[in-house]
């Protein structure tokens, strides 16, 4: 069976790498099931050609990111994604007015069992050639958004500043585990006990950084979609 992927995804600064790395790593103590993360492909080619890549050169970006990933699911249960071709086609969109990428790029998306989309509550911080200045922070964080509601993919916004981001993301991927390792058994118990410790939701708002609330929110919205009163929970 193909390892379960989760894919980080979010404007730039926003602590994707580390979050990426700290979840297969708490994965793996905590479940004893074989985790790995996926660097972005993009940072090796940067680092390699000494430049941005054109706008000719994004395809082939995206494509390599995307065999990364699905190489790593044939040797792991789970894979942790640092960065989708999403966010090549996204970057794509608003550097080159290239909207080309996105329909492929949301259908290699639903792939993933679940989108971690990180908030836009850290420090900017240079990092070489990849980082244009936070002014492009919510212009992609806004266009992540509407790709991922309009294409009613499962998402979930990951905030808070050290321990506090790998717990969000933890709260968020932990039900999706029940499937690969049942409860009781080997170290899930530790994973699983901390998941029913959790307060349950008692409100719900869709500006709410909470996995939970953004989860329950958007899933009211696509049923009262269905029902014919469009509309989110405020």
């Amino acid at each position: 069976m193909a390892g379960l992927c989760i894919a980080i995804v979010g404007a730039e600064s926003t602590g994707k790498s580390r979050l990426a790395q700290d979840l297969a790593l708490r994965l793996a103590a905590d479940t004893g099931l074989r985790c790995t993360f996926v660097p972005e492909y993009l940072r090796d080619w940067c680092e390699r050609a000494g430049r941005t890549p054109r706008a000719d050169e994004q395809a082939a970006i995206a494509r390599i990111q995307l065999e990364l990933i699905d190489a790593a699911r044939i040797a792991h249960e789970v894979v942790i994604a640092d960065t989708t071709p999403l966010m090549t086609a996204v970057y794509s969109r608003l550097l080159f007015d290239d909207a080309s990428l996105l329909p492929g790029a949301l259908e290699s998306q639903r792939r993933f069992a679940l989108t971690l989309l990180t908030a836009l509550d850290l420090p900017w911080v240079a990092d070489g050639l990849q980082r244009d200045g936070p002014h492009v922070q919510a212009p992609v964080d806004a266009a992540l958004r509407q790709a991922l509601i309009q294409s009613r993919l499962s998402w979930a916004v990951i905030a808070g500043h050290g321990q506090d981001r790998l717990e969000s993301a933890l709260t968020a991927v932990t039900p999706l585990l029940s499937t690969r390792v049942k409860a009781g058994q080997g170290l899930f118990t530790r994973l699983q006990a901390r998941q029913d410790a959790l307060p349950s939701q008692a409100w719900i708002c869709r500006d709410c950084d909470v996995p939970e609330c953004e989860h329950a929110s958007l899933q009211r919205t696509r049923q009262r979609e269905s029902a014919g009163s469009p509309g989110f929970d405020t």
